[in-house]
């Protein structure tokens, strides 16, 4: 498939403060490309939800918001990168209720859900990479 990519807005992300940022950007972005009620709702949410577990496990990253366009279809693409311990187990991480830490262990597995296109890339040491995309209907 081949996609090209316009107009991104890159997030760092180091605390509470920057998730907010995060997700009202990334709600902007998409509210500006067309995209309306529950799926800003969606979007935002995801995009909290990563950003949230940059903020506790691996202390600071990124989010970069941008419009994608892929064939005849526009939509949102969210990439979150952090330099932060990584995930030894992707798919025990994106079962829900597991968690490492205090949380309910839905924030994986729920961004997953709510966005359209999931991938999550991690090494042990190194970090983690994940890209969503959310495809207007």
């Amino acid at each position: 498939m081949t996609t090209a990519v316009a107009e991104r807005t890159v997030v760092p992300v180091a605390c509470d403060g920057d998730v907010v940022n995060a997700r009202q950007t990334g709600r902007n972005l998409a509210a500006k490309i067309g995209f309306r009620g529950t799926d800003l709702t969606l979007i935002a949410t995801a995009i909290s939800e990563i950003a949230r577990n940059i903020v506790v496990y691996a202390q600071r990253g990124e989010i970069t918001v941008s419009v994608a366009h892929a064939n005849a279809r526009q939509g949102i693409r969210v990439v979150a990168h952090d330099d932060g311990p990584g995930i030894p187990d992707i798919e025990l991480a994106m079962r829900d209720g597991y968690s490492t830490g205090k949380s309910l262990g839905l924030g994986l597995s729920g961004a997953r859900r709510l966005m359209d296109e999931f991938e999550i890339e991690s090494t042990v040491g190194v970090g983690t990479t994940i890209t969503m995309s959310k495809w207007k209907r």
